[in-house]
């Protein structure tokens, strides 16, 4: 579909198409390694070449966070925007973004957040596209699957929507995506379900649950040298495919799983961890978002699980509210995280990323993960669109810059292939990096960009 609503560029967006068409991912669609993203493309000009990440096994421990030299620390380079602020008189860029807040079921309330921190950063300093100020068309899902339809009725009928922006969504996928019918390109950072990444318009840039998830099987067996892990969960839509990547990872690598799903709503969590007998296992993996992070971890210091190194989680926790809840600090485990990390002062995107913050953000919500992966989804997709050029901006013109875009993301993995798995042709990344912590903002790194065991 092409919707042409500025009169007389229709030549300059089909140019604009067949150019970034040509320097996109045809070559990942046609490889059957559906294990690696390949790292051979260039990156982009506000960068070096990507690194190698052909090998799967982690890197030492004690080497830099992030991306190292590759960090994206110039965003006025990396957007291709103008210095300065943007000019409030021309017409603004409207992107569409979606999230799931407002029910009692909130997967990611700062993906919002990081959002508009990255909105207000790019309006104010980088030049918004094209001098164009950018603006959030917002839709919220907060509890009805038919919330998604909509939504995806809203961005079609607003002819300013070129691309959709997607925060964390476990509710109303499947009518969003059924509605929305391909007919608008939906950028994502990390996505909690398979959906998002199953769709052809789709770029979940910073890799799904199933994709992102797979590393703590190499991890487990490499770094850990486990037999045997646990696997925590609330027996929930949002919680429970996560669960299941989790094992399935864990299986690829030879490691023994043991699941314990528990009531959503659970406060006493002492029966779950005894039944599996996650005193004992080598490797315990609280698959948990931010509301059950504080009953999990005092359950975990009743039962006298409290190492560190053998407690490993997606970096769901590192949320203000649940430090809060535990005396002001967050759970001492190791984690899993995608993006880069709130404090890995290794990491020179992440020393940008918590100075902008003081600016833009509000310290309660730039460490939590949403605000980090959603602010450098919405640089990348500010990236794209001054790549594509104001006058060019269409949903095909969109969806074939940022499908070639090759990384290195922003506060992200080193480099992308979206398509590299023909089953899930929007994810882009499938590497993690993993970090212990210790307590009063201190930091070891024990894995770099780790990827899943062979056969996940």
């Amino acid at each position: 579909m092409r919707r042409y609503k500025r009169a007389g560029f229709a030549g300059i967006a089909a140019f604009a198409v067949a150019t970034l068409a040509a320097a996109g991912c045809s070559s990942s669609s046609s490889t059957t390694n559906t294990t690696a993203p390949s790292s051979s493309a260039a990156a982009p000009s506000s960068s070096a070449a990507a690194p190698s990440s052909s090998a799967a096994a982690p890197s030492p421990s004690g080497s830099g966070g992030g991306l190292g030299a590759q960090s994206v620390t110039d965003y006025l380079s990396y957007t291709g925007g103008k210095s300065g602020p943007a000019d409030k008189s021309l017409t603004p860029v409207t992107i569409g973004f979606v999230n799931q807040q407002g029910g009692q079921q909130v997967i990611g309330q700062h993906a919002t957040d990081g959002a508009e921190m990255a909105v207000a950063y790019i309006n104010k300093e980088l030049g918004g596209v094209d001098g164009h100020p950018v603006q959030l068309d917002t839709c919220f899902i907060a509890s009805a699957e038919e919330e998604g339809n909509g939504c995806a009725q809203k961005f079609l009928a607003n002819k300013s929507v070129d691309v959709i922006a997607m925060g964390a969504v476990v509710i109303g996928d499947q009518s969003f995506y059924a509605t929305l019918g391909g007919k608008l390109p939906v950028v994502g950072g990390v996505a909690p379900l398979p959906i998002d990444g199953a769709q052809k318009n789709t770029a979940v840039l910073f890799g799904d649950a199933t994709s992102v998830l797979g590393p703590m099987g190499t991890y487990g067996r490499d770094v850990l040298h486990a037999k045997t892990a646990v696997i925590l969960y609330p027996n929930t839509a949002s919680a429970t495919p996560g669960a299941l990547a989790t094992q399935a990872g864990l299986k690829a690598a030879g490691i023994s799983v043991k699941m314990g799903p528990y009531p959503p709503n659970s406060t006493d969590l002492t029966g779950v961890l005894a039944s599996t007998g996650a005193a004992s296992a080598d490797m315990v993996i609280p698959a948990v978002a931010a509301p059950d992070c504080v009953n999990i971890e005092k359950a975990f210091t009743q039962q006298g699980i409290t190492d560190p190194k053998k407690i490993v989680a997606a970096p769901l926790c590192l949320n203000g509210q649940v430090a809060a809840g535990l005396g002001g600090d967050f759970p001492k485990w190791t984690y899993l995280i995608a993006s880069s990390l709130f404090g890995d002062t290794t990491d020179p995107g992440m020393i940008e990323y918590m100075k902008l913050a003081q600016t833009y953000s509000t310290p309660a919500n730039a460490p939590d993960p949403w605000n980090i992966v959603d602010f450098g989804e919405l640089m990348t997709i500010d990236k794209i669109l001054n790549q594509v050029g104001f006058a060019n901006l269409s949903p095909t013109a969109i969806q074939s810059a940022v499908q070639a875009f090759k990384g290195p993301q922003a506060l992200g993995a080193p480099a992308l292939e979206c398509g590299y798995n023909p089953a899930a042709p929007g994810v882009c990344n499938n590497r993690s990096q993993f970090f212990e912590y210790d307590g009063k903002n201190k930091w070891v790194k024990t894995a770099g960009w780790t990827q899943p065991p062979a056969g996940d």
